[in-house]
């Protein structure tokens, strides 16, 4: 039996790499997508206009302007000469931040007073938009600082694991599990629609082999191809960009071998509900969006309602996010990941159960 089961693994397998269109499409969105997740999906922002409204025309107003006009994330300084204008400004969205220094600016550091400043964000684009305001507050503060200016309390902040705040450390891990899930679900999920497609199902159910068997030789080409594009990821990401590699590789493979689990019973549940491969396509879709959105990649899970915390934590791309971004940037053994390897045990045993049952109960 584990000889047949063997042969219909090598047959899944030469059906994935025999064409050479896909092993082009297997290999070649890794690539294309971890270039562009790690320079245009950058949660850094550079080029941003920043608009100033200068009430004030002293020395001290003016070289607070050429330092801000030197911080990389501002490639436009944008002058302002009345309030009007600078609403316009805001409500058009042509500077991401408006600086608004007062008339007694000058006059108010040269006496070493606390001079206020004000900032105004565009709501809409409020992540950009928080994060360009504090550029614009470290250098602030360190312009006061050295006028002689201090404030009552100074807060020392020190980020552990991301010291630099680098949008990379954080978006190629995260990658990592992201691709790995399109790939895995995708094969495993159009495995079955296209034995139906071909005429081949009936054949394949004749066979010798358990509908146990059958779904498992199903589910190894799909982990397989998990793997290997988990590695192709992790390669750019050490080799390429430079992200530190702090843990264990073999946590790393097996917690991508239970994600791929995990993804296989998924997969094959779509499959098996599924008379052709255009279905089987819609339904990888139609799991993928809202998995990524309860991830944590996008959002913390802690600031979802009470509902949707519950389905984040029956998300298994939640528990592989964790392990690969712990892997990598805090050192994790075996201890530390085991609160999110067994989660995903569960979750590839509940998966693959309910996609067995299913398939069983289509051919019965």
């Amino acid at each position: 039996m584990l000889y047949r089961l063997l042969r219909l693994i090598r047959k899944e397998l030469q059906v994935i790499l025999g064409d050479k269109k896909t092993r082009i499409m297997l290999v070649m969105p890794v690539l294309l997508q971890t270039l562009v997740f790690s320079f245009a999906a950058t949660l850094e922002v550079r080029n941003a206009t920043l608009a100033i409204f200068n009430q004030d025309g002293g020395a001290a107003s003016a070289d607070l302007q050429q330092r801000l006009s030197r911080t990389p994330s501002f490639s436009k300084l944008l002058p302002v000469r009345s309030e009007q204008e600078a609403r316009s400004v805001m409500d058009n969205q042509e500077a991401l931040v408006l600086l608004r220094i007062p008339a007694d600016f000058s006059r108010r550091l040269a006496e070493r007073q606390t001079a206020p400043l004000q900032i105004v964000i565009d709501g809409r684009r409020s992540n950009s938009a928080q994060i360009a305001m504090g550029y614009v507050s470290q250098v602030i503060q360190a312009y006061t600082l050295e006028r002689g200016v201090h404030p009552s309390s100074h807060l020392l902040s020190r980020n552990i694991y991301n010291p630099n705040l680098d949008s990379k450390w954080h978006v190629l891990p995260s990658l990592v599990a992201l691709i790995t899930t399109i790939g895995c679900l995708t094969v495993t999920a159009l495995s079955v629609a296209r034995e139906r497609e071909e005429g081949t199902f009936d054949q394949l159910l004749v066979s010798p082999l358990t509908p146990a068997y059958i779904m498992a030789g199903k589910a190894v080409p799909g982990i397989l191809v998990a793997l290997v594009q988990g590695g192709i990821i992790v390669s750019m990401a050490i080799f390429g960009f430079g992200i530190p590699f702090s843990g264990s590789l073999p946590l790393l493979l097996a917690g991508l071998t239970c994600y791929g689990l995990a993804l296989a019973g998924v997969g094959l549940f779509i499959s098996s509900i599924s008379s052709t491969q255009q279905q089987a396509f819609l339904g990888v879709f139609a799991f993928m969006a809202p998995a990524v959105n309860l991830s944590g990649y996008v959002a913390p899970i802690e600031n979802m309602p009470r509902f949707f915390q519950v389905l984040a934590y029956m998300n298994p791309l939640t528990y592989c996010i964790n392990i690969v971004k712990g892997v990598f940037l805090k050192g994790y053994g075996f201890g530390d990941a085991l609160p999110d390897l067994w989660p995903l045990l569960l979750i590839a045993f509940g998966t693959l159960s309910l996609a067995l049952y299913m398939f069983r109960r289509h051919i019965a």
